[in-house]
């Protein structure tokens, strides 16, 4: 059993949690759960979320975004069951995949490279990698795109450039405490999506009674469409991502060795649920009054084509007014910011690890971690290219769905054998409902990758 770097003490009725990092030391603050101000409260319940918030919002980049929109333009009401439906599956598998790094204090690839072999590693990992850039390259470009619906006059090329070069170095050369508390912040961003549906004015009455029951047509375009939105929801760059942000927590509080992190306790698996699980939901409630502002403006007004975020932005300004325009595409530069990190940091995290590399992470600076942080430029360079050779932004979006949905179920069954072994996770493997729960999504993400390569194959 692992020991904590600082002791915490629990009084009853009251818990300990970290108040940040500082000098390696966790900083702990005993907080009484009665007689607290609502303010105070939130507060410090806003120190308690990490990893699992920066997660959860870096799946609604503006590639999902995009998506959403297109579901709630196309089909109104008929795909926001989606939201509900994808909240708890989505939760359950980040959970295990936050419990593994807990428990055995490596990253998921690292786990998997341990326990199953370097083959089917090296292939998935090649996949997420193709995926991640694709989708890298897709939201570089609608963030320049959203930047021009504020600034007409700016030129695309440069507005990529910048925001790549912008990304890498903040990633590069910024101390890892300070750029997770950078990316904590910018999840706020997130209620920009909340406020601009609210201003839209949609029918509450009728996305309560309509929205929460599934309408299916079965239609290839639909089809394809319920794959994207899986795939953008519940995608194997999270589970990577999710992974190596618990153990980097515990590096920058001075666990520095394996031995040190392995195992873990009852208050931080406590503090991991709340925060992953309110990072999921969060994330969920997004893609909820994103496809309910589109289905409600958009989809009424016989406006059901939209090819990416800032088209769904330019598209809702004449019915929803100037507020909800400028909060969409505040939103999309902002989670662009928050999620491109995000994705190419989990395709670094995934393969330096498969190269069983000493050194990878965050915590690292770049002469002592030249793979892990040329993955990262490598793959931001990559994606930056691809909107100067003419990709279609929604192919680039389809290309990467299809990788993901090949990649994902791979993925998830290791990641439910690991949680499941009794012999890698003592006391914290899977529950009985978790397993079942975490097959159901294989099978459901195995379903839906088969069917977007049937819809493209035989359109």
């Amino acid at each position: 059993m692992k020991k904590n770097i600082v002791e915490r003490t629990v009084e009853a009725p009251a818990i300990a949690l970290d108040r940040g990092i500082e000098g390696g030391q966790k900083i702990a603050k005993t907080i009484p759960l009665t007689g607290e101000r609502p303010f105070q409260r939130a507060k410090d319940y806003w120190y308690l979320l990490g990893p699992g918030l920066t997660t959860g919002a870096s799946d609604d980049d503006p590639s999902g975004i995009a998506t959403y929109s297109q579901a709630g333009a196309q089909y109104g009401f008929g795909l926001l069951w989606l939201s509900a439906f994808t909240f708890p599956l989505m939760a359950i598998v980040q959970e295990m995949c936050a419990r593994i790094g807990l428990v055995t204090g490596r990253g998921l690839a690292g786990n998997i490279r341990t326990h199953f072999g370097k083959r089917v590693l090296y292939i998935s990992t090649l996949f997420l990698f193709a995926a991640n850039t694709f989708n890298i390259g897709a939201d570089i470009g609608a963030m320049a795109n959203a930047t021009q619906l504020l600034r007409p006059q700016a030129s695309f090329g440069v507005l990529v450039v910048g925001f790549t070069i912008f990304i890498l170095l903040l990633q590069i050369f910024t101390p890892y405490v300070r750029y997770a508390r950078y990316l904590k912040w910018l999840a706020l961003v997130l209620f920009a999506y909340i406020l601009s549906a609210v201003l839209a004015k949609p029918d509450w009455h009728t996305v309560v009674t309509q929205g929460l029951t599934p309408h299916l047509h079965f239609d290839k375009q639909e089809l394809l469409l319920i794959c994207a939105i899986l795939g953008t929801t519940i995608t194997p760059y999270l589970f990577f991502w999710q992974t190596s942000q618990e153990v980097e927590e515990e590096i920058a509080a001075g666990q520095t060795t394996i031995k040190q992190r392995a195992g873990t306790d009852k208050k931080a698996i406590r503090k991991m649920r709340i925060d992953v699980w309110s990072g999921m939901f969060l994330s969920n409630v997004v893609m909820f009054f994103i496809i309910a502002a589109c289905a409600s403006v958009l989809f009424t007004h016989g406006i059901m084509n939209i090819t990416s975020a800032s088209q769904a932005a330019e598209a809702l300004r004449p019915f929803a007014g100037a507020a909800t325009y400028w909060l969409f595409a505040i939103g999309i530069i902002g989670m662009g910011l928050l999620a491109i990190p995000v994705l190419a940091g989990a395709s670094a995290y995934a393969i330096s690890e498969s190269l069983g590399g000493r050194r990878q992470g965050l915590n690292n600076k770049l002469k002592q971690a030249y793979a892990f942080y040329g993955v990262i430029i490598i793959s931001m360079l990559f994606g930056l290219s691809l909107n100067f050779i003419g990709l279609n932004p929604i192919r680039a979006l389809i290309y990467s769905a299809v990788l993901n949905g090949v990649v994902a179920p791979i993925i998830l069954v290791l990641i439910v054998l690991i949680a499941s072994n009794g012999k890698v996770m003592g006391e914290w493997k899977n529950r009985r409902l978790s397993t079942t729960f975490g097959w159901l999504l294989t099978l459901l993400m195995s379903v839906s990758g088969l069917a977007a390569i049937y819809a493209l194959v035989f359109p």
